[in-house]
């Protein structure tokens, strides 16, 4: 969640609204998508470093609890997201970007946990539909909690003891799950002098006794903080970073890093690819997933709005274009 959205409201003379406190409305919704332009000074700007533009969306909706999108990923039928007002998101999207099959459903925290809002909000999220569960990363607790796929109900639940000293507002901001099962886990922001994430990997699923994990640091670009991650075909990730400045707003990167590369105890470092500042179009960017189409790896990036009417729930998709082609491991 974005933290110096006040700084914004104040100029206004305005107050900035606490996502647990939007109404919640669940089941079906409608959601309008807005055909935006990557550059509205520059029609044929199409590229930004490795992303080669393909389509924006500004997506709206009068339901209240829209918004506030944490973490996006793809499933079988469209894409699952999770946000700040402890909601789960489930859209289709099709051609044109028109948004169908869209429903909002309040995220199970326990009956112990019913009344502590803070406990809701959602930060990251990974889906498994072939073992028909998910798990969710939550901010202020550090907690990861496993979820069957079509009851929404928990199965397990965990507060990594290498997670519990995260700062409360940037904790499990990041959770992927790689393609050999392992789960990395990042903070936004460990909270030290040099701006590291605090960062850890499990050897599988978090919430299981089993699981073991080692502690790292992930260094972001300077000034910038860690938001999501996604892998691709060929086994590296792409992570997303955000900034906001009172003099320059908001801006995001877009960087390439191998896992193979994360060494316990060590600092781990990616390459930024892409960089997304105004007069482009972008927003306070939290979600990036990974999907193919037609022989192309595309890259789909989501915007957290904060419930706030300053800012926009952004939706963009890209065509990764880097210097040789992505391919699956093993091709």
């Amino acid at each position: 969640m974005l933290r110096l959205l006040p700084a914004f409201m104040l100029m206004l003379g305005l107050t900035a609204s606490a996502p647990w406190s939007v109404p919640v409305h669940y089941g079906q919704i409608r959601i309008e998508s807005v055909v935006t332009p990557l550059d509205l000074t520059n029609p044929s700007h199409q590229q930004v470093g490795a992303l080669q533009f393909r389509g924006a969306w500004e997506l709206r909706s009068n339901d209240p609890a829209f918004g506030g999108v944490s973490s996006l990923r793809r499933t079988q039928h469209g894409f699952m997201a999770v946000g700040d007002a402890g909601m789960l998101l489930r859209f289709a999207i099709g051609p044109g970007g028109a948004i169908y099959q869209a429903r909002l459903d309040q995220i199970a925290i326990g009956a112990d946990r019913a009344d502590e809002k803070r406990e809701r909000d959602a930060e990251s999220l990974v889906v498994d539909e072939a073992g028909g569960r998910y798990w969710i990363g939550f901010e202020h607790s550090n907690m990861i909690r496993r979820y069957d796929l079509a009851t929404g109900k928990i199965t397990a639940e965990a507060t990594p003891k290498l997670m519990k000293d995260w700062p409360p507002n940037a904790g499990a901001e990041v959770m992927v799950r790689l393609d050999d099962g392992r789960f990395l886990i990042l903070s936004e922001d460990g909270g030290d002098v040099k701006h590291l994430s605090a960062s850890v990997l499990f050897s599988g699923d978090p919430t299981a006794p089993g699981a073991t994990a080692f502690e790292f640091n992930y260094r972001p670009p300077t000034g910038y903080l860690v938001t999501d991650a996604a892998q691709l075909p060929d086994g590296r990730l792409l992570l997303l970073h955000r900034r906001f400045t009172m003099l320059d707003g908001v801006s995001a990167i877009v960087s390439l890093a191998d896992p193979k590369t994360i060494r316990r105890g060590k600092i781990w470092t990616a390459q930024p690819i892409a960089h997304l500042a105004p007069p482009l179009a972008v927003d306070n960017m939290e979600g990036v997933e990974v999907t193919q189409e037609r022989g192309e790896t595309l890259v789909w990036l989501v915007s957290d709005d904060n419930f706030s009417p300053l800012q926009r729930t952004l939706l963009m998709k890209f065509a990764l274009k880097l210097k040789g082609q992505v391919r699956a491991k093993g091709r």
